[in-house]
């Protein structure tokens, strides 16, 4: 993406902090045109009075479920592959951002005042429809309009949320909502796994600085059971979901573009999750990392040497950028070789920050046994480095 038009993203993004009222992060309002949206929106100048993932820390559930405002930015990211009684295929992304303006909230002079903006997308794909929809929200923390509690945990934005439905005993059994215009989704999740942590007993370093970390865990594999509605029509649907759960208060350096992040369930009950981080000049950052879950739950660190992707086929977006479109994936210390497909190739979500979130299918073998899976594949930072633009 040119300057020009990266920098109006950013004042599309500080016009919208300043229409409800709020004061930008300095590294947005910088605008530093050598760093990625990305790395200005996750990383840049930032406040000392933050909280920083710097040391391992001791997760309890389901309070980290809920809100951390002493760090400056977290989401909660849920996504899932399911299917009609009729053997029509969706897929879906529902993700909730939260950003803290300053370390601290402001003086109680008003209930309209926060330092806290919250950030929705909502993504469905409809497979046999060969229709991608998009809807973005966002809001204030305060007066009701958005927010996030841990003890009962929900986050929300007007009437898209994701809540715990169970009592206490039973945290992990939560319950998604959110609808547009054309598209809606309502469903009840239930954990069939524990947490997982991710990184090294949590922490998960993404660049040299150690301030750019985060905490970071994943419940890879939820029952999900509920209702999809496209253009009128109400479809019961049943499948498989995954979130992700990250707090931070700087993630990226001013060197790194974007990530591309596999999320696979397969059918042999084990998951992969790996991210490669991306550098301005193409190259993969030594810092990419990824885990993998056992059928049972536990869990092992993968580190960047141990896997190799290759890209296979590109898809070359209609308003420029070209974002990888198929990939060949092996990991030797599990036995595993993979092929990964997208769903559907356009995938792309015009957002706050221009990205491709898309629903995959998995083929391939693990122990020389045949193995398929479904998934998700983020790929961040691709549209700014377009030569159409």
């Amino acid at each position: 993406m040119s300057p020009s038009r990266r920098m109006t993203r950013c004042r599309f993004y500080l016009a919208m902090l300043a229409g409800i009222g709020l004061a930008a992060p300095a590294a947005l309002a910088n605008d530093a045109p050598e760093q990625s949206e990305l790395a200005v929106l996750l990383g840049g100048d930032i406040d000392a009075g933050f909280s920083f993932a710097t040391q391992p820390r001791t997760f309890a559930f389901p309070r980290d479920h809920g809100p951390h405002p002493d760090y400056r930015n977290e989401w909660w990211y849920v996504t899932g592959n399911l299917d009609s009684a009729t053997g029509r295929r969706f897929s879906f992304e529902l993700t909730f951002f939260r950003f803290a303006l300053t370390p601290g909230p402001p003086e109680p002079d008003s209930s309209w005042r926060t330092n806290q903006v919250y950030i929705a997308h909502f993504a469905i794909t409809d497979a046999s429809a060969r229709q991608f929809h998009v809807a973005e929200r966002a809001s204030r923390g305060a007066l009701g309009l958005a927010g996030a509690t841990a003890e009962p945990f929900r986050v929300w934005i007007d009437d898209w949320e994701i809540r715990a439905s169970g009592d206490m005993a039973e945290p992990e059994r939560w319950r998604l909502r959110a609808s547009d215009e054309d598209f809606a989704l309502d469903l009840d999740l239930a954990a069939e796994k524990p947490p997982v942590l991710n990184g090294r007993d949590g922490l998960s370093q993404k660049s040299a600085d150690p301030r750019n970390a985060s905490y970071y865990y994943s419940i890879t594999r939820w029952r999900s059971d509920g209702r999809v509605r496209i253009a009128g029509d109400d479809f019961a649907v049943s499948g498989l979901s995954w979130l992700d759960r990250e707090w931070s208060s700087s993630a990226l350096a001013a060197d790194q573009a974007g990530w591309d992040w596999f999320a696979l369930q397969l059918s042999d009950g084990s998951e992969l999750m790996f991210y490669s981080l991306r550098k301005q000049d193409g190259t993969q950052d030594a810092f990419s990392a990824g885990t993998w879950v056992f059928a049972d739950g536990t869990s092992r660190h993968i580190d960047r040497e141990e896997i190799a992707i290759s890209v296979t086929r590109r898809w070359a977006s209609p308003e420029g950028g070209a974002y990888p479109a198929a990939w060949e994936i092996r990991l030797p210390a599990v036995d595993l070789e993979l092929a990964v497909e997208p769903v559907l190739a356009d995938q792309e979500l015009f957002t706050t920050v221009r990205y491709w979130e898309g629903a995959v299918d998995v083929q391939g073998t693990r122990s020389g046994r045949s193995v398929t899976g479904r998934g998700y594949v983020e790929l961040t930072g691709y549209a700014e480095s377009s030569a159409h633009e």
